[in-house]
């Protein structure tokens, strides 16, 4: 007897294409293997970029995870809103209304610890002016940006000194030195000895600068390290906060090259056949819209179809050839895996949880949104 497979859905009837479904039983045992890998979930900071859930926020607090990172201001309300979190990072450094937006923000929840990464003496200056009138219940906290290898943003170790230590040392009644902010998620490499040996490179001068600053502040520095490709590593640093993001959710990139770590894709994506173009090929409603698209093909890796090949992408349609297309007829639903998992939920107003082999309901993805209410 042949089992059915665990992406297929007894009611999928009822939901409409292009769907992302997302699978409880997965996320919740990947919940689990990120806090055991960070041995405590004091030490997580999971970024939320990835699902822009407050359900699954409400899911990680259950958890022991009351600590977490947003990109924008809208993600940083919506987990605000959610009953339990403590601390919230905006990880991406305000700049013309996001300032007055983050402390609007922060003022509102009070009971919330925030803060920002900041690599700009000039920013520095505008947030203290920002939370002077009128001033916050506790200050600002700042976490320094540092380049470990990404090249986006941030310093590296060694340029961080002068104008921007003088801009935080003037404004800490306002602002507060809380540590630094170390994101390497260019290291997305398979092999794992060359993906340690670049983080642990990459992390030796953060080390160092870590020391320094405690001395010239006279008090603890902390460290915010890590993406998915190398929270684990980070995890055998003592004292080293983490920040995942991608391992709630997961997706085929990451399964794909980063075959040691012991997450499973939990969001897939349920399409339709449209139409039978030519024989061996199936056009599918899985377009740009639908699946992040920013990356060569494959976007998806399909799940029904192992060996399909994308021949054409457009807004609506993805058209795939495939010697088992006989097998589907239009209106069939087809199911893959996201490449890259956080673009595409991004695409979605709602996103379908599953439990127990059914759809169990729509959820809104609130934080697409660029803005909230503020």
């Amino acid at each position: 007897m042949t089992s059915t497979p665990w992406y297929r859905l007894e009611n999928e009837a009822e939901i409409p294409s292009p769907a992302l479904v997302l699978h409880r039983d997965r996320i919740e045992a990947n919940l689990r293997q990120m806090v055991a890998i960070a041995g405590d979930a004091a030490r997580l900071w999971p970024h939320v970029k990835t699902h822009k859930l407050p359900e699954l926020i409400a899911w990680q607090v259950a958890l022991g995870i009351v600590r977490f990172k947003c990109a924008t201001i809208a993600e940083a309300e919506m987990v605000a809103g959610v009953e339990g979190v403590k601390r919230i990072l905006l990880a991406v450094q305000p700049v013309g209304p996001q300032l007055d937006r983050l402390v609007r923000l922060a003022a509102r929840f009070p009971k919330i610890r925030w803060s920002t990464v900041v690599d700009d003496p000039g920013i520095v200056e505008s947030l203290r002016t920002a939370v002077a009138a009128p001033p916050l219940a506790e200050p600002l906290g700042l976490w320094i940006d540092l380049d470990v290898g990404q090249h986006r943003t941030g310093l590296a170790a060694d340029r961080v000194h002068g104008p921007l230590l003088a801009a935080i040392r003037s404004a800490e009644s306002a602002l507060r030195l809380e540590g630094l902010h170390a994101y390497d998620g260019h290291l997305g490499i398979t092999d794992l000895a060359e993906r340690t040996r670049l983080c642990d490179a990459g992390f030796a001068p953060v080390a160092n600068l870590r020391s320094r600053l405690e001395s010239e502040f006279g008090r603890r520095v902390g460290v915010i390290a890590g993406g998915s490709p190398t929270f684990a590593l980070h995890a055998a640093r003592p004292d080293v906060s983490l920040s995942p993001g991608t391992t709630v959710l997961w997706d085929a990139g990451y399964a794909h090259k980063l075959p040691d770590l012991p997450f499973q894709p939990a969001a897939v994506l349920m399409a339709r056949v449209l139409s039978r173009p030519a024989p061996g090929q199936l056009c599918l409603d899985l377009g740009h819209k639908a699946v992040a698209s920013e990356m060569p093909q494959p976007r998806a890796i399909f799940l029904d179809l192992p060996d399909a090949v994308a021949v054409g992408h457009s807004e609506e349609h993805l058209v795939v050839e495939s010697p088992a297309a006989g097998r589907f007829r239009v209106g069939d639903s087809v199911h893959a895996l996201p490449w890259h998992v956080c673009p595409t939920v991004a695409l979605h107003q709602e996103v379908w949880l599953a439990e127990a082999g059914r759809a169990t309901g729509p959820w809104t993805v609130q934080a697409r949104s660029r803005r909230l209410s503020i």
